[in-house]
């Protein structure tokens, strides 16, 4: 039996996600239902392709992911399926695909959901489609089933850090729950920029000159620590308190690693 997953802004507080729950359970009573988050910021589909982007692939491939954001149909927006990397991923075609899927790798199958709603309103698609396209899928209907082939994704520039010969520029991205402030310079690029090379990350009027290694690494509960989270992203932090409150910073704040000038 497949896995479905949901991820939406609805909220715990309302009947939307046990509604959603129940039309699945109804086809399938022994599905297996993920909640990811329903805390997503309305309407907020980067902050919805931040988290699904860094959870989808801990998954089983064949699990079948309910994106509930903005999920209102039309003529530019289709409501979609596709199969990306082994897993299915069904919403609306608001740019959010683009913004979960790997530039450089292209999905193998993008179809239109052509199958009737459950219900003549049109207000609440993760429940009168997307639950039914979800529950096709984990009975083992093919993806062809659901529509027709979809010839593109509408794409959505994602904030990508700039660099040359003396450092990076990036960017706060996203705050988690424990107040970390997560930016958009990987692992990877900071390998290849950086390096052994001794440097300086400016960000709010505070700086750090070494990469951490965990949140241990901050000395004290008034220090702050720049380290890669399990995301391979930078975060910043501060032990046992919220960073990002406490340091005045918030999503788009630039972040800036300049290499020190003898050694550029």
């Amino acid at each position: 039996m497949a896995i479905i997953t949901l991820l939406s802004d609805w909220g715990d507080t309302d009947y939307y996600v046990a509604a959603v729950k129940g039309r699945i359970l109804q086809d399938l009573p022994n599905a297996t239902i993920v909640d990811i988050t329903h805390k997503i910021p309305h309407f907020n589909t980067r902050e919805a392709a931040y988290v699904l982007r860094h959870a989808y692939h801990h998954f089983p491939k064949g699990t079948i992911h309910i994106i509930g954001v903005n999920t209102e149909e039309s003529l530019e927006e289709p409501h979609l399926a596709v199969l990306y990397d082994g897993h299915y991923f069904i919403g609306a075609d608001n740019g959010i695909f683009s913004l979960i899927f790997e530039k450089e790798k292209k999905p193998e199958k993008v179809y239109s959901i052509e199958i009737p709603q459950d219900s003549e309103k049109y207000t609440f698609s993760g429940l009168h489609r997307f639950a039914k396209a979800a529950v096709l899928l984990a009975q083992g209907e093919n993806i062809e089933t659901l529509g027709a082939p979809y010839p593109s994704l509408q794409q959505k520039l994602d904030y990508e850090p700039s660099f040359n010969h003396s450092g990076i520029r990036g960017m706060v991205i996203h705050i988690d729950p424990y107040n970390n402030a997560i930016t958009n310079i990987s692992r990877e690029l900071f390998e290849r920029i950086i390096g052994k090379k001794p440097f300086t990350i400016y960000f709010k009027g505070y700086s750090c000159e070494e990469i951490g290694e965990s949140y241990a690494d901050a000395g004290g509960e008034a220090n702050h620590v720049c380290l890669f989270g399990s995301n391979d992203l930078l975060e910043i932090a501060l032990k046992n308190a919220e960073a990002a409150s406490l340091m005045g910073l918030q999503v788009n704040d630039p972040v800036i690693i300049n290499i020190l000038p003898d050694q550029i």
